[in-house]
């Protein structure tokens, strides 16, 4: 008989782990990366935030099966990390928090309010009274140039913009490149955390009209605090392994700051209007056949 154990809270587990160049399966119960070789390297995927998976990488059905069951994040990334194109879902979320996005995403007034929390949450102050939503968006914008300018002059780092080609890496400055690294580190946990909080990475507030719109929201609260700083740190090292060096310094940055125990505590704030009641689930149709013991996996939804 098989036993069904919950799954672990995020809070309570690693950030991410970037697999390349193997097979993801399932072998006698465990998940594994099976090399050219036929080595077997056990994954704990059930401890896991999201496993990032770079080019060469192939994946069994069994293998994406058991990290939706323990809720594990499968995100398909290019090389180095630097293009996202596609991600799973963790199995667990309703409806409800998902509607209730919606609907302050949908009013205008509702959305600004939560475009100012946000604002707040990011540098710490108030924004500027009678502004539009996009005039806090232009404001907002050139004090994150402000920012990045200043982290570029105390790191004696050379800064001529935000400008790369993810088509060209390699074309990029050390800044540049280390900051993409950094940013889709960060997407990455970002986007776990919202679907396994049951909300929807594309209504955004700030960010509109992209599938990852309220993940850029979401990271752009941490970004400027979190690992901004550490890319140009780097950056200024000009080290061989780019790449690699960026993924190290990002995990160890999300440990020590507890991200995983921070980030959908966040969510939640900026989201909780005092004036909007959460909405509360009700199904519209009874269930036909009752199954008191339940017939679905764990974190399959109900």
């Amino acid at each position: 008989m098989r036993i069904q154990s919950s799954p672990i809270p995020i809070k309570e587990r690693h950030s991410i782990l970037f697999i390349e160049r193997g097979k993801l399966d399932v072998k006698d119960g465990a998940f594994v990366l099976i090399d050219k070789n036929k080595t077997r390297l056990l994954i704990p995927v059930g401890n896991v935030t999201c496993l990032m998976l770079e080019p060469g990488i192939r994946i069994s059905h069994a293998a994406v099966g058991l990290a939706a069951e323990v809720g594990c994040l499968l995100i398909w990334v290019g090389e180095a990390g630097v293009r996202l194109y596609s991600a799973g879902q963790p199995g667990g979320a309703r409806s409800g928090k998902l509607l209730h996005q919606a609907r302050l995403a949908l009013d205008p007034s509702l959305k600004l309010q939560v475009v100012r929390k946000m604002y707040k949450f990011r540098f710490g102050c108030e924004s500027p009274a009678r502004r539009s939503l996009e005039q806090l968006r232009g404001i907002e914008g050139n004090r994150v140039k402000q920012l990045y300018k200043i982290f570029a002059r105390e790191n004696r780092v050379p800064w001529k913009g935000r400008i790369y080609d993810p088509k060209n890496w390699e074309a990029g400055d050390y800044a540049n490149r280390a900051i993409s690294v950094a940013t889709h580190c960060l997407y990455g946990l970002c986007e776990a955390a919202i679907l396994a909080a049951g909300y929807a990475p594309a209504i955004g507030f700030i960010h509109v009209g992209k599938a990852r719109s309220f993940v850029y929201d979401i990271a752009d609260l941490f970004k400027f605090d979190l690992i901004i700083p550490l890319a140009f740190k780097i950056a200024a090292k000009r080290p061989k392994n780019l790449s690699k060096e960026v993924r190290i310094a990002c995990r160890e940055a999300f440990r020590q700051y507890k991200f995983l125990k921070k980030i959908i505590p966040a969510i939640e704030e900026v989201l909780n209007l005092e004036e909007v009641e959460p909405i509360k689930e009700k199904a519209v149709v009874e269930v036909a056949i009752y199954d008191e013991e339940g017939i679905g996996d764990v974190g399959h939804r109900n």
